[in-house]
């Protein structure tokens, strides 16, 4: 098989680690084969379409998407082991533009002239900007390179659309801590490998501690454990097993997967509009306190909050942008950690409160009138009249001040440009709904209605 060098001697070659030290657990243990890959059964069980194209080196151009840890750098591993073409790896971090060129011309010259396919894969393709993404297109257009692509950031909003429409996207999720368990027993046991050759025992309490604390990351994982090891062995304990409680100051502090620029800042700010939407305060209340221990600004969320009272409540409740507006003035003054009584204390409230959409749609079909109709001229009666002249062109005229009536307002008054007004007869822009303050709402515009009939 032709084949470059693998993604760690690739590595190895760039200094990131020293050749003469061992490498990492979670390096040692990478699979090579497909059956050793824990997880992403959805992509790689029998008879599925990724499987079959690696078995059958069929591939097409891809895109690896998840979480750090999930198998994206190990699936490229194991293409590099089962394929017969060029197997090119190229880091979007450590590899520069001039690099790439370089690998490019020489794929293209080994298809030309010795009739050899090559895969370029390139780890972190989110790091690559636009321009830099398009020197591939080319290549992947002609068939020079079939690229393989690995990136923990939303392809949509991370890949250029032109590579994007020519490959293939997989989105591979976080592994589960019955996934990672069959992993860390390997590691634990494989003598050449693993850890086998140390010959310490590890309770399954404490393996499965491990695999929830690595919060789907096998590489996480197998770190984890080799450090617990590594611990256990200096300290000459080989005759004991590795217990939970030996784990408490290694497994203490849980780094959250939340990046404030990325697809889990997006993804988690949604499920709390969401959770607070649905009416659900347990699940926004979680969500809110996985952004602020994660370190989202405070400020970012309040903002959120704030449209949400206007967009999602309305005149539902009225007092929830009050609730919103009062929370983010009373954290700028308290700061943190204070401040977060007065954001807990709003979300919570948003969450329980009576919910409506008729502002957002109200204004919504008023903008599409806007735009629909155009600059409809403002009825005379309607017109400001500050001069006689204006008084003269009928500016004011016929105009019926509502405070003047028994009512307080006037039956058959229209205040509209009458193209709009007819629109309103299908559908009117303010529809109130039955919740909360807005069903007395509703009513009262209904009384008032039924008198202009």
């Amino acid at each position: 098989m032709s084949r470059q060098k693998s993604l760690l001697e690739h590595a190895a070659a760039q200094g990131l680690f020293d050749g003469g030290q061992p490498s990492p657990l979670a390096d040692r243990m990478r699979p090579h084969k497909i059956d050793e890959i824990a997880g992403q059964q959805k992509h790689l069980a029998p008879g599925k379409w990724l499987r079959q194209a690696i078995e059958r080196d069929r591939l097409v151009s891809l895109i690896f998407w998840g979480p750090p840890g999930v198998g994206k750098t190990t699936l490229a591993e194991v293409i590099a082991h089962a394929t017969q073409q060029r197997f090119i790896p190229f880091s979007a971090v450590l590899g520069g533009v001039s690099e790439l060129r370089k690998i490019l011309k020489e794929a293209e010259e080994a298809r030309r002239y010795q009739g050899q396919s090559t895969i370029l894969f390139v780890d972190e393709i989110h790091r690559f900007n636009k321009a830099q993404q398009d020197a591939f297109l080319p290549h992947v257009e002609k068939g020079t390179v079939t690229l393989i692509g690995a990136t923990t950031e939303n392809p949509s909003f991370a890949v250029n659309a032109a590579v994007l429409s020519r490959a293939k996207v997989f989105q591979l999720e976080a592994l589960q801590p019955q996934d990672l368990l069959p992993i860390l027993h390997r590691a634990l046991t494989d003598p050449s490998r693993g850890l086998g050759h140390l010959g310490i025992s590890v309770t399954d309490d404490a393996l499965q501690a491990i695999a929830e604390a690595a919060q789907g990351d096998a590489r996480r994982a197998l770190s984890l454990l080799e450090a617990a090891v590594e611990v256990h062995d200096a300290t000459e304990r080989k005759e004991t097993p590795l217990k939970k409680g030996d784990l408490k100051e290694l497994l203490a502090d849980r780094p959250l997967l939340f990046d404030k620029s990325g697809d889990q800042h997006y993804q988690v700010i949604s499920a709390f509009i969401k959770s607070m939407r649905g009416s659900d305060p347990d699940a926004a209340i979680y969500w809110l306190m996985r952004m602020l221990e994660a370190g989202e600004d405070p400020l970012f969320i309040l903002r959120r909050m704030m449209i949400f009272a206007s967009e999602d409540v309305g005149n539902a409740d009225p007092r929830a942008l009050q609730v919103a507006v009062a929370a983010d003035q009373s954290f700028q003054r308290m700061g943190m950690p204070e401040g977060i009584y007065p954001i807990a204390h709003a979300c919570i409230y948003l969450a329980s409160c009576p919910k409506s959409a008729a502002v957002n749609r109200a204004w919504h079909r008023a903008q599409a009138a806007v735009k629909k109709y155009g600059n409809l001229s403002v009825p005379l009666k309607l017109r400001n009249a500050p001069t006689s002249l204006m008084k003269a062109d009928g500016y004011g005229k016929d105009y019926q001040y509502p405070h003047d009536h028994a009512l307080g307002y006037i039956p058959e008054e229209s205040y509209l440009p009458e193209e709009v007004e007819s629109q309103l007869q299908e559908e009117r822009f303010y529809e109130p709904s039955e919740f909360g303050l807005e069903k007395a709402i509703g009513e009262r515009l209904q009384r008032l209605r039924n008198t202009k009939k």
